[in-house]
């Protein structure tokens, strides 16, 4: 799906991905919903703030693979490629948490840019198997 690239698009994205994952069989209470939700939140926020052009929105891919693994994938794409994202604090300790959370919170995560500098895609996936111990 296309959504601005204001936080009312991000907040938008979110709640998306939030009922999407519910109506897949993943309710909002579940680790699953909340773990790609707070993912969602952190990736479409980024996409906002450093990814914005204006007049241009950002994108959001949802996916789960069929099992055994039944793994989540959440992508997002913006129109911005200067820069490839890292999950490393800003000196001043206020900025640059979000893709740390990223890193803890997804059994995997990345970034791909777009061919011919026309944006990048940040992703991230997650494991919809409940593992017991």
């Amino acid at each position: 799906m296309r959504f601005t690239s204001t936080p009312r698009g991000a907040r938008l994205a979110r709640r998306l991905v939030s009922h999407r994952l519910n109506a897949w069989g993943h309710p909002h209470t579940s680790r699953v919903n909340e773990t790609l939700t707070a993912i969602a939140a952190e990736l479409t926020a980024n996409a906002v703030r450093h990814g914005h052009v204006p007049g241009r929105c950002f994108h959001l891919r949802l996916t789960e693979a069929a099992a055994p693994e039944r793994v989540l994938r959440i992508e997002v794409t913006d129109t911005r490629s200067e820069a490839l994202p890292r999950p490393v604090p800003a000196p001043d300790g206020e900025h640059g948490r979000g893709l740390l959370l990223v890193a803890a919170l997804a059994r995997d995560w990345g970034t791909v840019a777009l061919p011919a500098g026309l944006g990048k895609t940040v992703w991230a996936e997650v494991s919809a198997v409940v593992r017991t111990h």
